[in-house]
Order: C-alpha cells, then structure tokens, then sequence
C-alpha cells in the first residue's frame, strides 16, 4: 500500500510503500480517508514523545478517520506498531472504532478529534470540572486552545480567561468566547500581575498548553503572600510544553496556595476515559459545530507539508 513512512529521527516522512497490515484479534482493518498531522505526531515522528518506541521505520499518525470492512465510518486510534494512520490503509483496537454522528464530515473529525481530546479530557477526566466555574487557558492561540475556549464555555464555564503570545490571534480569541485575553509578550512582573488579578477574581482550573516560563508565572501568581490568607483549590492541568520542558516550582508555591498539579495525556488518563472522551465531543460537535480552521492535503504531499507551521490550522491528510 502506499503510505508516509518514517526512516530517519531527524528528517520528514516520504511518501512511499509499505507492506499491508494484517489485523489480528482485537484489531479492525480499516480503509483510511482522513488523518490528521497533530503536533503529537510530530514529535513522535522525530523521536522526542515519551511514546516514541525509537524503531524504524514506521507509519506515522496516531487516529484518522476512515472505513470498516463492512463499510461502517468511524474515527479509530491507537494502532499497533510499525502501522500508523498516514497511509492507505491502517490497524486499529477494536475498542478505539468509533462511529461517527452523521453530522461530522470525515476530515473535520479526523482533525478535530485530538485537540478537543485534550481539553475535554482534562476538564472533564482530571480537572473534574464543574459548571460555574473560570478557566485561565495558557496558549490560547494554536488550535487546541482555540477549542478549548469553546469547549470550556460548552461545558458551563462562567469565566474564561485566553493568555497567548501572538497579538492577531489573541485580539480574535473573544469570537471563540473568551471573556478576556493577557498577552503572554509583558515582562515578567507585569505578566504575573495579570494573572494574579485573574486569580483574585476566582481561578479554579489552568489549562496550560506551555509549561515553561508562562507556567512560573502562572503559578507565581497563585502563591500567597502572609500567614492569614485564605486559600482557594485551584487545579493546575498540565497538558503541553511548547515552551519549555523544565519549570522551577519554590516549594513555598504548593504550602501557601491551594495548588493542585495534574497531567493529562496518554498515561495519565486511561486510553477508555480518552475514547469517552471523544465520544461524547463529538455528540457535542453533531449538536453544535465548534468553529475548527483546518487544511486538506494528498498524503502524497507529506514530505513538502511536513514541516509548516500550524498558525490555528489543522492540516489533515487525504490517503
């Protein structure tokens, strides 16, 4: 079949052959027509993800949308190496086979899927979010933090709060629902007290799409000063690091706040509570669309493609 394979950490995938997979119990053999290039792919693809295996060569792509044999559509992941989603055809758990709502369109749901996941998750799985309450969303901008100001908003958010560096994308953030935006381009101490503000007004879940040097100033923010103050609980869900992958953390920040730290991803939420996540994203998305910006393009055009930047939209692939 034809397929983008990876044969090197430190170069782009060709478009080329690759034997045809064979599924195998618990496995469904599906026919691709729409796979997605997230930035987890990527990374993958380079060798830096904690769930790189580091074997060559492999399918990169890890969900799509496509067709079961017996001609049911469906949006599936999770399959089994050296197979990826970039190719003609894919292996996917039986599990992770997820009809589609009739509303969704193939290539919409395929690049959808994954960052909605990453906010519903972490709302819903680990931050276990309540209606009423504010989000403060670190990299508001790229395509996940788009969504998720939708998302929060969907889910009953009363107040949400967009930081991000780039000034156009930040200034159009209030037309996905965001009710205020901080530019992330201050210096330090004046970003800090933009946040600090936000947290006085009442904080309780941080989407932080960053790490880095927004997350110091985040958290700095929500330190307290004082033997008197009271604390309120304020989960901090750490889903990206497109800032860095280190933070300094003062031990003093965890005893003087109510700081809660969690990830969401693979590992830290189990691979049912994503597929349950997806799901029922998706019978939000059939009810109401979320605005999505994303690109189409012919598998055969992957090694040309591989490396543009996103700027809020979704590439997808067309096998």
């Amino acid at each position: 079949m034809n397929a983008a394979v990876v044969h090197a950490f430190d170069a782009p995938p060709r478009y080329t052959t690759f034997a045809d997979p064979v599924a195998a119990e618990g496995e469904k053999l599906v026919t691709v027509t729409a796979a997605a290039l997230h930035p987890i792919v990527k990374s993958l693809a380079n060798g830096s993800h904690y769930g790189s295996t580091s074997e060559l060569p492999f399918i990169p792509g890890v969900d799509g949308v496509g067709r079961l044999e017996d001609g049911t559509r469906v949006f599936f992941g999770v399959a089994r190496a050296p197979y990826g989603t970039f190719a003609e055809r894919a292996l996917a758990a039986s599990w992770m086979c997820l009809p589609l709502p009739d509303g969704l369109e193939d290539a919409t749901a395929a690049g959808i899927a994954n960052p909605a996941m990453s906010s519903w998750a972490a709302l819903t799985v680990r931050a276990k979010f309540v209606a009423g309450e504010s989000v403060l969303i670190l990299g508001a901008t790229g395509v996940s933090g788009q969504l998720s100001i939708q998302i929060a908003k969907r889910l009953g958010a009363r107040r949400v709060v967009a930081a991000g560096r780039n000034p156009e994308a930040l200034a159009k953030l209030t037309e996905f629902g965001a009710d205020a935006v901080i530019s992330l381009e201050q210096e330090p101490a004046a970003l800090v007290a933009a946040f600090r503000a936000e947290f006085d007004q009442g904080i309780e879940v941080v989407l932080d799409y960053l790490w880095g040097a927004p997350a110091e100033a985040a958290l700095q923010a929500i330190a307290k000063k004082g033997l008197k103050t009271a604390s309120t609980r304020v989960r901090f869900v750490q889903i990206g690091s497109s800032a860095g992958a280190n933070i300094s953390l003062p031990a003093a920040t965890l005893r003087s706040s109510g700081l809660e730290l969690l990830g969401s991803g693979f590992g830290s939420a189990s691979l049912s509570q994503l597929s349950q996540s997806i799901t029922e994203f998706f019978q939000a998305a059939a009810k109401q669309p979320f605005q999505f910006s994303l690109k189409t393009a012919p598998l055969s055009e992957v090694e040309a493609l591989w490396g543009e930047k996103e700027q809020g939209t979704r590439l997808v692939f067309l096998p």
